[in-house]
């Protein structure tokens, strides 16, 4: 699948900080039996890229991607892992090299017109706004609507389960990115029933 075709599965992708390896699969069950199939892993931990290889051989029915892509190398190791899409939260020449070079497609992180600009013409029509509220959130997304009506975006960063659907309901946002689906007491406790309701709430959000 492309990012226009992930993205689209769910109105939220959890953005999932795995530090014990024993909580991926049964996550990553729970995720996917509220209806959250997209998940993304961000490298944040020692045990990220065991997570994925993890989440992918037992959760068949996920579409389990990698998060905070900032260096090239970064993408060899999340292919070898297995990742399904990445995403960075933000954009390089080199990030941009890298993941042409990549079996898996990337959701670049902007912050500004300029970096939007910088990423469209690197071939990037679907972009994460990150940090989506320090940058400006439902205003800044409504703003850039005009002049870049053939981009969209998952925004992400500081977005909760109150805010989300003002920001899916602009027509230029696809999905949100999220971590309240996974709050870490619930991860902590192995809370995986508590966590498959959050994460149907989640996916009943409405979209435009």
């Amino acid at each position: 699948m492309n990012i226009r075709e992930i993205v689209g599965l769910a109105p939220v992708i959890p953005v999932l900080t795995i530090t014990d390896l024993e909580h991926a699969v049964p996550l990553a069950r729970a995720l996917c039996a509220g209806g959250l199939r997209v998940l993304e892993i961000t490298l944040r931990t020692p045990a990220a890229l065991a997570a994925i290889e993890a989440m992918r051989k037992a959760v068949p029915d996920a579409v389990v991607g990698v998060g905070t892509l900032t260096r090239a190398v970064d993408f060899a190791a999340a292919d070898r892992a297995g990742a399904q899409f990445g995403v960075s939260p933000g954009l390089t020449p080199e990030l941009a090299a890298a993941s042409r070079g990549a079996r898996f497609p990337l959701l670049p992180g902007v912050m500004t017109p300029a970096e939007l600009i910088a990423a469209r013409n690197a071939g990037f029509s679907v972009l994460k706004l990150f940090p989506a509220e320090q940058a400006g959130g439902i205003g800044m997304l409504r703003a850039l609507g005009a002049p870049f009506p053939d981009v969209f975006f998952c925004p992400t960063g500081g977005i909760t389960r109150a805010t989300a659907p003002e920001y899916l309901a602009l027509s230029n946002v696809v999905c949100v990115g999220g971590s309240w689906v996974a709050p870490g007491a619930m991860l902590a406790a192995g809370d995986w029933r508590g966590i498959e309701t959050l994460a149907r709430d989640a996916a009943g959000l409405k979209r435009p």
